[in-house]
């Protein structure tokens, strides 16, 4: 699954990956929790396979999707993730699977790995080359019952392989950029069609740091929770759980 993660390169570099027609600064984040406003990605009119400059933009999303149909959002579950194998079935995803899938730009992501009653462990998942990636995503518009709207937003997840695999049995997909085009045009490719990218990244694509569980608290908003394990000795305890199901800094 993907419960935390972080977006610390700069809006020039990130605007570049995903070629945007725009993208306002913004500080770097290290600890992104749900429920908390992320950055995604939406193809525009002009999005094709192969076209010169995408007509791609940004936007600000409420991290935890809710469906259209939702009347009660506080009664509705949070949902931070969604399976890639059941997303284009469910009927909380379906319509976003087929209309509306975008990218969420992301410097790493962040793991616990349990093991039996031991304390889980955190760790501190970072692209081996250094630069911003983006996992696949899902986005729908929440129109409220005031008139109000509130663009929300699910990052997708498989099944994890390799040395991921050893810390969790779910992984956040990453899409590779040469397949942004087709993953963000829903107008001509369908579920089906772009369903050989829901797939677990390469087991070199990551490195993995073992990091103290200063990150499980979102009030910990430093580059001091990616800092290696004997780095952290001496920091003061945190939670000593990891953060699933936390109701973190709602935006309603």
């Amino acid at each position: 699954m993907c419960g935390r993660f972080t977006l610390t390169a700069p809006p020039d570099a990130v605007a570049e990956l995903l070629a945007l027609i725009d993208l306002d600064p913004y500080p770097p984040r290290y600890n992104i929790a749900p429920t908390q406003p992320i950055l995604i990605a939406i193809g525009g009119e002009a999005e094709r396979p192969g076209a010169n400059r995408p007509n791609r933009r940004a936007l600000l999303a409420r991290w935890g999707l809710i469906p259209g149909w939702v009347k009660d959002v506080k009664s509705f579950p949070l949902l931070i993730n969604a399976r890639a194998e059941t997303a284009a079935d469910k009927n909380a995803f379906r319509g976003a699977m087929r209309y509306r899938r975008c990218l969420v730009p992301a410097s790493g992501f962040y793991e616990w790995r349990r093991q039996g009653k031991a304390k889980s462990e955190p760790h501190f998942l970072k692209p081996a080359d250094g630069r911003p990636f983006a996992f696949a995503g899902l986005m729908e518009t929440w129109h409220g019952p005031d008139g109000g709207e509130i663009d929300t937003a699910a990052i997708l997840t498989t099944a994890a392989s390799g040395r991921i695999a050893a810390i969790h049995d779910r992984t956040p997909i990453v899409v590779d950029q040469d397949d942004y085009a087709r993953w963000l045009d829903c107008r001509d490719y369908d579920p089906a069609a772009v369903a050989d990218i829901l797939a677990p990244p390469e087991d070199g694509f990551f490195d993995i740091v073992r990091i103290s569980d200063r990150v499980n608290k979102v009030a910990n908003t430093g580059p001091d929770v990616q800092a290696p394990l004997d780095e952290t000795a001496e920091a003061p305890p945190a939670a000593a759980t990891p953060p699933d199901g936390e109701a973190q800094g709602s935006l309603f």
